[in-house]
């Protein structure tokens, strides 16, 4: 057992973290609630920044793009990535082992190295004169092995006597992977989906070099940031795109609580 200072010594470690991690975040937040040009200047309680927010025509173009390339990647991500998940698992233990290596080399690849290496596949390799079906297809690619990594584990905690009960009952095998094994995945898929989003949101690297003229949030940003400074309207901004992360994190935590208690369930009715 842990002694009693050094138990003392960790929980004050973890405040001291969570104040550094969260206090710009607070006061960022405080302060998108004011109308002042500065932060650390109190001008009073105001919505301004977010009335000037939806306001803006760029900012609410940059978002309408982010949203669609994030949601259409994120989206083509789960696909691939729960097929490959369901394939990898039934491999043999050596390919299995090569097949989860390569799925990280685009996790663990330097992003400008990825980035570069679309540009030229882009402009030389295959030619797709639409520059929102570049940057979803590039999206997709650098999303996809984290949903991998988000599906594969619940895999590996399937009961497989529920997949034979189904297939003894009459289904198909396509059947039964969609209607016995997708469900027991969920949870799964809506983090890999989740996760697979957050990346997308937040990439630079890959959408500068992709596209030239399709602006996104973080090339919004950047842009701005290079000639005006940091604007006001930002803050708001900011404060958006987190309150939007939470609540998607919350839906992860209610969908997977719910799944696990059917799986719980059904596992109950077959006898594990």
């Amino acid at each position: 057992m842990k002694s009693k200072s050094g138990v003392i010594v960790s929980v004050i470690f973890l405040v001291i973290m969570i104040i550094i991690t969260y206090l710009p975040v607070a006061i960022l937040t405080v302060y998108s609630f004011t109308d002042s040009t500065t932060i650390g200047v109190w001008n009073g309680f105001s919505l301004e920044l977010y009335k000037d927010l939806f306001n803006d025509s760029q900012i609410m173009e940059a978002l309408k793009n982010t949203i669609i390339i994030g949601v259409a990647a994120s989206a083509l991500a789960v696909i691939l990535g729960t097929m490959a998940s369901i394939g990898i698992h039934h491999l043999r233990k050596v390919p299995k082992m090569i097949m989860e290596g390569v799925n990280q080399i685009t996790m663990v690849n330097a992003d400008i190295v990825t980035a570069v290496g679309f540009m030229l596949l882009f402009l030389f390799v295959i030619v797709i004169p639409n520059e929102y079906v570049t940057l979803i297809l590039a999206h997709t690619v650098i999303c996809t092995p984290y949903v991998v990594m988000s599906v594969l584990p619940r895999l590996s905690q399937l009961n497989p006597n529920v997949y034979e009960a189904g297939l003894d009952l009459g289904a198909s095998p396509l059947r039964a992977i969609i209607t016995i094994i997708l469900p027991q995945l969920l949870p799964g898929i809506v983090a890999g989906f989740a996760l697979a989003f957050t990346i997308s949101l937040d990439d630079f690297t890959i959408s500068t070099l992709v596209s030239s003229s399709v602006d996104t949030i973080p090339r919004y940003l950047y842009n701005k940031l290079k000639v005006k400074g940091i604007m006001p309207v930002l803050r708001a901004l900011s404060v958006l795109i987190m309150v939007a992360v939470m609540a998607a994190l919350a839906a992860i935590n209610i969908v997977s609580h719910r799944a696990e208690k059917k799986k719980i369930q059904m596992e109950k009715l077959i006898g594990r």
